[in-house]
């Protein structure tokens, strides 16, 4: 007979979704992993607004703290979606180190164009990772979490669209 402390364990981490076994299985997965990025990707964006200089210091700094505000803005979403549909998510810095697939820059002085230009490859490659989950999603059924992907793919495509008219010129 199961103790009473290991059935409310079990019951403090079963969600309410009717998303069940393999057909959440793969999305779970998916979704728990985007946090990470999500979060590297918030991470860079204010170094890089940090650190920014030059000539269009303060156009570079005021976006850079808008794109920041918005990628943050996404983790909480996406993390919380994560554990309704019964996944984990972010425990720790240690946590995203190890599982994040974006790259860190911790260069002590990177030229304005080359913040941007390496931005942009993260929002084009995060764009990628969200397309592949939304499919995944779809093939699941998982609608809530495919509609919010499609919110974050817009915002994540007009940042690479801002920061690739800027490295253009």
């Amino acid at each position: 007979m199961k103790s009473n402390s290991a059935t409310r364990a079990k019951t403090r981490w079963e969600t309410p979704t009717d998303l069940s076994g393999d057909r959440s299985g793969r999305s779970i997965r998916r979704a728990a992993e985007a946090p990470r990025d999500v979060f590297t990707l918030y991470v860079k964006t204010k170094n890089f607004h940090w650190h920014m200089s030059g000539k269009h210091f303060r156009d570079y700094h005021l976006l850079l703290d808008e794109q920041s505000q918005q990628i943050f803005a996404m983790t909480d979403d996406i993390a919380e979606r994560a554990r309704k549909i019964g996944g984990t998510t972010i425990h720790s810095i240690r946590d995203i180190a190890e599982h994040q697939r974006l790259k860190d820059n911790n260069a002590e002085s990177v030229p304005p164009l080359d913040m941007l230009a390496e931005l942009r490859d993260d929002n084009k490659t995060l764009t990628r990772e969200l397309r592949s989950t939304h499919k995944l999603c779809d093939q699941h059924d998982d609608v809530a979490t495919a509609s919010l992907i499609e919110n974050w793919i817009d915002e994540t495509e007009r940042r690479t669209w801002f920061l690739s008219e800027i490295v253009r010129s």
